[in-house]
């Protein structure tokens, strides 16, 4: 999911570059949708595996 923003993030920052200010806008607000996502997402895993005391599965 953190792909999803870096890949956002680089598509507004080449749509700023050549002056399309509406589309670096929409991809700005999306990178800030996926990365909030991502990050609500990280806590609640990280909340639930305190809660539980289970670890992931090593590789």
């Amino acid at each position: 999911m953190l792909g999803w923003v870096i890949t956002f993030l680089l598509i507004a920052l080449v749509a700023a570059a050549l002056g399309f200010g509406g589309l670096a806008g929409t991809a700005v607000g999306l990178a800030k949708l996926v990365f909030y996502i991502f990050l609500v997402l990280f806590v609640v895993s990280l909340v639930y595996s305190l809660i539980t005391g289970r670890r992931p599965p090593a590789v």
